[in-house]
């Protein structure tokens, strides 16, 4: 552990053109950020940690100006270290592909404000402008997509937004009573499929997810595809792409994921147990670059969960 740490990253915040009853930055970020204490804005920008974009000390008197972003380092006490490895499976000029490990952030989130994928990546590489063109969720690994280059930035972001990749996902889970009742009639035979649609949506606390009415907004497509001892190792496809969609798809039909912390029971908050990753992984992604329009394939082979349910 380290104490008092600094993001070497800076996070911004746009001013939005909504708020007119905060004549000055700092009053702004007071409001946004009510879990920060308003003495630490303070002390922030009297140190001159928060800044216009072209580098200009924000001030307490800096008066509020819609739309400008407003760049500050986020400070924690104490930042643990992630004991795993980020591995570059390809990179080409405009993009790199790379395999993320469990627990790794992929931005400054929470407790963590350098143990993060991308800052990691800039000072492996030396190059300032990597930024994901994806979400991982910290608990889940496997194939990223960063960009190299803000010039190109948009490209790759538009891949996700409309569509146009196509994800494979391994996971582990215990299985479901059917299940176990017909390999114990000897009738399962593999691979076994589901189509999954429903509507997902927030719920308390507000960083989950659950199955409520209405019309779909999600859709995965899962396969069994291996059983042992009671554990089924399952490929997952997700059709959209909605927060936590394979992890509530997966526990609607009765076999929530081995070690995941948040479904179907949300457990109390602990430190990190390395030994029991949530068994999701990022295994597989496609897509055609736009830049070169060349179809790129990329799975992490060296990184996959066969192996380990197997061994349960």
């Amino acid at each position: 552990m380290s104490s008092s740490v600094r993001a070497a990253q800076a996070s911004y915040v746009v001013l939005p053109d909504t708020v007119t009853d905060k004549p000055t930055v700092f009053s702004f970020l007071v409001s946004k950020f009510p879990a920060i204490a308003k003495s630490v804005w303070q002390t922030r920008i009297l140190d001159g940690k928060v800044h216009w974009r072209d580098g200009t000390p924000i001030t307490l008197e800096t008066a509020f100006i819609p739309r400008e972003r407003v760049y500050y380092y986020r400070e924690v006490e104490q930042e643990s270290i992630i004991p795993f490895e980020e591995k570059i499976l390809r990179q080409a000029s405009e993009f790199m592909l790379v395999f993320k490990p469990h627990f790794l952030a992929v931005n400054p989130s929470g407790n963590f404000v350098n143990e993060c994928l991308v800052n990691r990546l800039r000072i492996k590489t030396g190059n300032q402008e990597i930024v994901a063109a994806h979400r991982l969720d910290r608990a889940t690994a496997g194939v990223m997509l960063l960009s190299l280059n803000s010039a190109t930035r948009h490209d790759y972001h538009e891949l996700f937004k409309s569509g146009q990749t196509r994800k494979t996902y391994q996971a582990i889970a215990p299985l479901n009573s059917e299940l176990k009742a017909m390999i114990a009639k000897d009738t399962l035979t593999l691979p076994m499929a589901w189509t999954v649609k429903n509507r997902l949506q927030k719920t308390v606390p507000s960083f989950l997810m659950c199955i409520s009415d209405g019309e779909a907004n999600s859709h995965s497509k899962i396969r069994l595809i291996e059983v042992h001892n009671g554990y089924g190792l399952f490929e997952l496809a997700p059709v959209t792409g909605r927060t936590h969609q394979l992890r509530v798809h997966m526990m609607s039909l009765g076999m929530p994921l081995l070690n995941d912390r948040l479904y179907p029971e949300l457990l109390d908050k602990a430190p990190d147990d390395f030994a029991k990753p949530l068994k999701l992984m990022a295994q597989r992604l496609c897509f055609t670059d736009p830049i070169t329009q060349e179809c790129v394939d990329v799975s992490c082979d060296g990184f996959n969960l066969r192996d380990e349910v197997r061994l349960l």
